[in-house]
């Protein structure tokens, strides 16, 4: 009798000891699930984000790259049948996926920058001429194999990641010895549940980092889950030794990324442009690039900024760009004690705007980063000092003027919030980039222009930068025909030719009273003198091409949510992509 009660006492303490044993498996594998899960999104963005970058029209790089990735993963569920050891298999994918994870970027970039630097290689060694330029058929096709590539990343990275389920959901069930009803239900709860994570952690802290510290951060904690794999169960693992020494080399390769993967990255990347990169950092929202130039005739170099290999400014022409941007709206507006900016954040039309006898200047702009650069006080933003002086040299630290108001905020939303206070401005300045992306495109919707003419004074005039009518002819008319949706009763576009540009466009408007053409025709003079501007060179900028207006019925408003600008824009630009242009 105590013999049985003895064995029956040992059994159900077996039985608690197996239960807590399979509790434990459990904990380990669903936690290393949601890590993966949560390592693979990142990664995912991480790949997207500098798709947008490499390719130039980010929106579509990004669905591109999600949609690749999604695909793989088909792929690569499939794929995991051929793996007979699901412990092994599983092993190895974790340690490939933190090697490529880490290091595709940094790859992807030193293709990038051959692709761009052959030509001069090869003309060096064959001693041509300086001026000759070798751009065949070689280059061209490494150049568009090497910005290809992101998406072959993408590939073999969605074919790994989608491999890791299928291989955990088998890891699980040999260790219960047994089929598992819910076993799918559980790994994917995992999954979902990590890929939650890693999209928060993506907002709230990988969006902040360079590029290269997110992916190195990233697959350290792939590192550290396929560890905890390995120790948990290299009684099951073939090579696991081997398979411990790859970890560890790659926990050194780690180090080394995240130590100098930013400064690589920065050396790569300045081969993309024609002049000397001086400071490349990301902000939470872009990535931004100064270069530098000399010229005989200048005792300054010339300063270009970029924002996603985009060029924004040059301060070769800057002034001219600026000038008439600012000029004609505050010519127009018959006061200027209040002006609105919407955009701008290096702060040089807010420099032109304040060489007008101004009382209060209010400036929106969403990047706090960009703003701090440029001199602005709204956060603690670390960039050389010799940068930031020469910022403020050209902005003529305007935005650090006692009269402005700045908000480092969504434009969208702000200027709701200011028509709740019922604020009136005399002149409107919009100087956003181009609509290369959703979020842009809904300030350039009807409904925003909408909301801008509630704010504007019945005397006053609201200028918009309206990109190129030579490059995109359709976006430059529909944003002049959606302004004129918008409300306003008179509704004039204008050109000149910005050397750093091309050909570019603005649109002014006014809701009462005479149009900003008639009223700046009606001065006898600039009220404030300008080096590059005089009434004549600004009349005649308002006439265009006989036939530049013939197809207007034709043209889309661009409404709220409809994309249409941004697809007009997309077009026009993805043949002559100004992607590192210089």
């Amino acid at each position: 009798m105590e013999s049985s009660v003895v064995n029956s006492d040992s059994k159900t303490q077996q039985a608690r000891q197996r239960k807590r044993s399979l509790w434990f498996h459990d904990a380990l594998l669903i936690s290393v699930m949601i890590i993966l899960a949560g390592c693979g999104l990142i990664y995912e963005y991480l790949l997207s984000h500098y798709a947008g970058r490499v390719l130039g029209s980010v929106e579509s790089a990004i669905y591109a790259m999600i949609g690749t990735m999604i695909v793989a993963m088909g792929i690569g569920a499939f794929m995991a049948r051929w793996f007979k050891d699901a412990f092994t298999a599983f092993a190895w994918l974790e340690a490939l996926i933190a090697l490529i994870g880490m290091s595709c970027i940094l790859i992807i970039s030193a293709m990038i920058a051959l692709s761009y630097s052959l030509p001069q290689l090869l003309s060096a060694t064959f001693n041509l001429p300086s001026n000759v330029v070798l751009d065949g058929y070689l280059p061209q096709q490494l150049e568009k194999i090497a910005k290809f590539m992101p998406y072959v990343f993408g590939l073999i990275l969605g074919i790994f990641i989608g491999m890791e389920i299928p291989l955990i959901a088998r890891v699980r069930q040999q260790v219960y010895g047994r089929f598992l009803e819910n076993n799918a239900g559980t790994i994917y709860g995992a999954d979902y549940i990590g890929a939650g994570i890693g999209a928060a952690i993506w907002v709230l802290i990988m969006l902040s980092l360079p590029i290269m510290e997110a992916a190195a951060w990233t697959a350290l904690f792939n590192i550290v889950a396929g560890l905890a794999f390995l120790w948990r169960y290299q009684d099951k693992i073939r090579w696991a030794k081997l398979l411990f020494v790859c970890h560890l080399l790659l926990v050194a390769l780690f180090a080394i990324i995240l130590t100098l993967g930013t400064g690589w990255l920065a050396q790569l990347s300045s081969v993309l442009y024609k002049d000397k990169v001086i400071y490349s950092q990301s902000t939470k929202y872009q990535h931004v690039v100064v270069t530098e130039r000399y010229l005989k005739n200048h005792a300054e170099p010339v300063t270009d900024l970029f924002i996603n290999g985009h060029l924004q400014f040059s301060s070769v022409d800057e002034q001219l760009y600026h000038d008439l941007l600012v000029y004609p709206a505050m010519m127009a507006s018959n006061r200027h004690d209040k002006v609105l900016i919407i955009g701008g954040g290096d702060g040089l039309a807010l420099r032109n705007v304040l060489r007008w006898p101004v009382e209060a200047v209010t400036l929106v702009d969403l990047d706090a980063e960009l703003l701090a650069l440029f001199g602005a006080n709204t956060v603690d933003y670390a960039a050389p000092e010799t940068i930031k002086q020469r910022m403020l040299r050209l902005n003529e630290a305007s935005l650090r003027d006692p009269r402005l108001t700045l908000f480092a905020t969504d434009a969208f939303i702000q200027v709701e919030k200011l028509l709740d206070e019922g604020v009136k401005f005399d002149t409107i300045i919009i100087d956003l980039p181009d609509p290369n992306h959703p979020d842009l495109n809904k300030l350039y919707s009807d409904y925003f222009y909408n909301q801008v003419r509630q704010l504007l004074a019945a005397d006053g005039a609201l200028a918009i930068q309206s990109t190129s009518p030579y490059h995109a002819q359709k976006a430059f008319l529909s944003i002049g025909k959606t302004v004129k949706e918008a409300g306003f009763l008179h509704v004039e576009q204008y050109q000149r030719n910005i050397p750093s540009f091309g050909q570019w466009g603005w649109t002014i408007a006014t809701t009462r009273g005479k149009s900003a053409s008639k009223r700046i025709s009606d001065m006898d003079h600039l009220p404030v003198p300008s080096n590059w501007l005089n009434k004549q060179f600004l009349l005649a900028s308002f006439v265009f091409p006989g036939n530049f207006y013939d197809k207007m019925d034709e043209i889309e408003i661009n409404r709220l949510g409809s994309g249409v600008l941004y697809d007009y824009n997309r077009a026009a630009w993805q043949t002559e992509s100004e992607l590192y242009k210089n």
